[in-house]
């Protein structure tokens, strides 16, 4: 971890990073008012929220903790409509994504690599396979059924078959319409966006990537003791992209604000074990070995949609000799959570996912809304931590090229 310039701080500059999310970002600002209203009354601290004027999507909070009045600024850096674009596929093409992306992840052997991290999120990856081969066969069903019927009225076969048809895109269009509870699209189009590369990132998304450097490179300059990046999910191998061309580019002042990086949930390898993924490679074996930059990396076993307590760097192979980061710490949700509240959320997948971004019933030494709007900086609240016990270190990916 990097050596803190000062270990208060009293004004701060978060951006948050969302994962693959086509929903608006106003939903991480109620959220964060939510969540922080419910953990402050937990803990005993003052914690307030108002809204932002500016260009960008955020929100200011006014936090009295352990005595300190402190200010945060907090902006989502939003790439919602870029993956709203990649969820406009119609079923046909979903399906074509399906065997696409099913080719991609098992013939690499990528799949198998996995595998061998954290069984959870992969069966989360084979999932909307799963379902939509489940879709797909009841639509055949319902139209072999009603075919066989009408052709059996009609003593024509030709009837049955031309019966057939759209029975099986009612069916499918149904199930569509109800994805909002089955999440066998959202997923397919999740895990098609990076496979569709192997691993590279589209040029929009590269763009994009550019406009969140410039964004935190200004922040930088600004009057604030803290610059503090949050990437969640999918969003965490963005920030790291994102931090080492800010780094790589020489646009960390020297006497600036402390920069710091909190990765939540991070589903690193889904990305970083596909063949041509040499660029997100070679910025995780940069970032981590950077004093420019605090990365903690907080997951939870109980989290079926990450990969808990995996060191990004390590599994995917890349980890250099003087690695400095991540710090990789557990959340614990089985120790933080009350027994009631774990056994209300437990198979609730997607929520607990964004367990991170909410409120804890017995915090431990990650509080969400202390990193975000505390008086410490986070590589003053990590100060002489050790890394989980349970942490996965051990190199996995079958490809570990880096780009030049």
């Amino acid at each position: 971890m990097a050596p803190a310039k000062s270990s208060t701080v009293r004004n701060r500059r978060v951006f948050y990073i969302p994962g693959y999310d086509p929903i608006h970002p106003r939903r991480y600002r109620e959220l964060f008012r939510k969540e922080s209203r419910e953990q402050a009354a937990i803990s005993g601290y003052e914690i307030g929220q108002s809204p932002r004027k500016g260009a960008h999507y955020g929100w200011d909070v006014e936090a009295v903790i352990d005595g300190a009045d402190v200010h945060a600024s907090v902006e989502v850096l939003v790439w919602s409509d870029i993956v709203r674009d990649s969820m406009e596929t119609n079923i046909p093409g979903t399906y074509l994504q399906l065997a696409r992306t099913a080719w991609t992840y098992i013939a690499s052997g990528t799949l198998r690599r996995l595998m061998w991290l954290r069984k959870g999120p992969v069966i989360a990856a084979l999932y909307p396979v799963g379902m939509l081969i489940v879709q797909l066969l009841v639509g055949l069903l319902a139209g072999w059924i009603v075919g066989a019927l009408v052709g059996w009225a009609t003593g024509w076969a030709a009837a049955g078959w031309i019966a057939a048809l759209p029975v099986i895109v009612v069916v499918l269009r149904w199930f569509r319409a109800r994805d909002n509870k089955l999440f066998a699209y959202y997923l397919m189009h999740d895990y098609a966006y990076s496979a569709q590369s192997r691993g590279a990132s589209p040029p929009e998304l590269e763009a994009r990537m550019a406009e969140f450097t410039d964004a935190i490179a200004a922040a930088l300059n600004d009057e604030v003791d803290e610059v503090l990046v949050v990437g969640h999910s999918s969003g965490a191998h963005i920030a790291v992209t994102a931090l080492a061309d800010l780094i790589r580019q020489n646009r960390v002042p020297a006497n600036g604000p402390v920069l710091s990086f909190l990765s939540l949930g991070q589903v690193v390898p889904m990305v970083s074990f596909l063949p041509k993924a040499d660029r997100l490679r070679a910025d995780l074996h940069y970032l981590s070995q950077r004093k420019e930059v605090t990365w903690v990396d907080v997951t939870a076993p109980g989290d079926g949609c990450a990969f808990a307590l995996c060191d990004p760097v390590a599994v995917s192979g890349v980890a250099p000799e003087n690695q400095r980061g991540p710090l990789v710490i557990s959340a614990a949700f089985t120790q933080t959570l009350k027994p009631e509240t774990w056994a209300r959320l437990r198979w609730r997948f997607f929520r607990l996912h964004f367990q991170y971004l909410c409120a804890f019933d017995n915090p431990g030494d990650y509080d969400y809304f202390q990193i975000a709007a505390g008086p410490l900086t986070l590589a003053a609240r990590y100060e002489g931590r050790k890394p989980s016990s349970s942490r996965i270190d051990v190199p996995a990916s079958r490809y570990t090229s880096m780009a030049a």
